[in-house]
């Protein structure tokens, strides 16, 4: 059997923006993969010790690798020691960065090249950093997964990989994203937060991708034309979001927008479930798993035209440009204002996200490991 060893350390169960996004596509490959392919031995490198996924071998770290200083250097300088121990066959490098030096293959995920495309939205330091080892991994990697077609295309462009490397392997969505019939669940998350009966929901990390001043001047706008609706950002806060509240004093939003933060994995679809509608004007992504999860729950959603999102939504959702206040502004409007048209959109919705799976992740993921070894 061969043995394929999985880089988890970024699994993260803080209650910030490190649980987001790529933690969860760790998550999803720890809890599917020894399910979908047991003819293999998995080993998982891990530094939090509740890690507790059956069919792994886990192997948990001393480094301290909350740390991104001490991560880093666990992966250039440990991990290739313990690749050599645990004599594996393969190693996945589930975020960006693989090892400088590996005595099996490596096969790494690029969730998007944002560092590279807009790299003013980035601290210096993180940016630099994933420039050079990410363009390192990529050139020195047996195959490359990306999460959509954009970021497949970004990547031959951009790092100049060979289009026979790289493997898109869309992202998928829990089971738990449904939508949900059970009133007082619903009413004691309204109750726990303060929530109004009608509200406009984003969900992400709040940092300068997310475009979320666009987001708010489009919200004073339908402000101004007599909406009455709570606009609710929810995530934690992640990098250079002091423009965010700067753009809701200047706007004169302070009582109209909530701010929950960080939201459990767990809460999230009854979050999705009381929106009226999802907002997600996103200015990149790599995928855009929050408007997938929104749809799954049956809730309208109205995404950016940016990089992935359409490929992601389909004609699913509603599309407007990623600079354009007044035409976000007006679709949320018009879906607000519209029974019709949020009810068609609830349905399509539905039966897009029913395309994206984490399980269907994790069996193409493990279909890509025995190619790479040679069937």
């Amino acid at each position: 059997m061969p043995r394929i060893g999985l880089n988890a350390h970024l699994l993260s169960y803080a209650s910030s923006y490190r649980s987001a996004g790529v933690s969860r596509y760790i998550d999803a490959l720890l809890r599917y993969l020894p399910t979908v392919d047991p003819t293999s031995d998995y080993v998982a490198y891990v530094g939090d010790s509740r890690l507790g996924c059956p069919g792994w071998e886990p192997r948990i770290s001393r480094w301290r690798t909350a740390r991104p200083p001490a991560r880093i250097v666990w992966e250039q300088c440990a991990q290739p020691r313990a690749v050599r121990r645990d004599r594996l066959d393969l190693l996945h490098a589930p975020v960006y960065v693989g090892p400088w030096t590996s005595r099996c293959p490596v096969v790494v995920t690029v969730h998007d090249l944002s560092f590279f495309l807009y790299p003013e939205l980035f601290r210096r330091g993180n940016r630099l950093y994933l420039q050079a080892l990410t363009r390192l991994t990529v050139k020195r990697a047996a195959r490359v997964i990306a999460d959509s077609e954009s970021t497949r295309r970004d990547i031959l462009r951009v790092l100049g990989a060979p289009p026979e490397q790289v493997v898109v392997i869309p992202a998928g969505v829990g089971e738990e994203m449904r939508p949900l019939e059970d009133p007082q669940a619903l009413a004691g998350l309204r109750a726990r937060y303060d929530l109004p009966e009608r509200l406009i929901l984003f969900v992400g990390t709040l940092e300068p991708r997310k475009n979320l001043p666009l987001l708010l001047e489009a919200y004073a706008m339908l402000r101004r034309d007599g909406c009455e609706h709570t606009l609710v950002i929810a995530g934690g806060k992640g990098w250079y979001y002091d423009d965010i509240a700067a753009a809701v004093t200047r706007l004169g939003l302070q009582d109209a927008v909530r701010f929950p933060g960080y939201v459990p994995d767990a809460e999230l679809p009854l979050w999705y479930n009381v929106a009226e509608l999802f907002v997600y004007p996103s200015l990149y992504e790599g995928f855009g798993l929050p408007p997938l999860e929104a749809m799954a729950c049956g809730t309208p959603v109205i995404t950016s035209d940016a990089a992935s999102l359409p490929e992601v939504v389909g004609d699913a959702g509603m599309i407007v440009g990623a600079h354009d206040a007044a035409a976000l502004a007006g679709a949320m409007g018009q879906a607000l204002n519209d029974q019709g048209l949020r009810a068609n959109l609830r349905a399509a919705g539905l039966m897009r996200a029913r395309a994206f799976s984490w399980r269907a992740t994790a069996t193409r993921t493990a279909a890509l490991y025995h190619e790479t070894l040679g069937g």
